[in-house]
C-alpha cells in the first residue's frame, strides 16, 4: 500500500523559508513522478512542483519558479520541497502525491499524503 507522509509544514514571516518533506513507501517510485500541490482555503489545488526519480527531473509552476527547489534523498525514499523567499500568497495546505506523468492537474496523480499547513505572516 502507497503511504506518502508530509512533514515541515509551519509559520514562517514573509521572507523565510522552510523544507516540506515527503517520505514515500510501498511500492518503488523508480518509474514514478513525485507531485506537489497546494490548496488555499476556498480555491482549488493548485499544481506547484513535480519530480521524476528516473531522471531528477524537476517542474515548477511559474509562480513559485526561482524560490523553490525539490530534491531527493534515495536512501530515504524522501522527497523534499526547499521553499524560500516565501510570501503570504504561499500560505496553503501542501500535499505531496505521486503519478505516473509529471502532470499539472491533480486527476493526474494517484495516492496522496494528509498534507502540511504553510502559513507565511506579512
Amino acid at each position: 500500500q502507497v503511504q506518502l507522509v508530509e512533514s515541515g509544514g509551519g509559520l514562517v514571516q514573509a521572507g523565510g523559508s522552510l523544507r516540506l518533506s515527503c517520505a514515500a513507501s510501498g511500492r518503488t517510485f523508480s518509474n514514478y513522478v513525485m507531485g506537489w500541490f497546494r490548496q488555499a482555503p476556498g480555491k482549488e489545488r493548485e499544481f506547484v512542483a513535480a519530480f521524476r526519480w528516473s531522471s531528477s527531473s524537476t517542474y515548477y509552476a511559474d509562480s513559485v519558479k526561482g524560490r523553490f527547489t525539490i530534491s531527493r534523498d534515495n536512501a530515504k525514499n524522501t522527497v523534499y520541497m526547499q521553499m524560500n523567499s516565501l510570501k503570504p500568497g504561499d500560505t496553503a495546505v501542501y500535499y505531496c502525491s505521486t503519478g505516473p506523468r509529471p502532470a499539472t492537474s491533480p486527476d493526474d496523480y494517484h495516492y496522496w499524503g494528509q498534507g502540511t499547513q504553510v502559513t507565511v505572516s506579512s
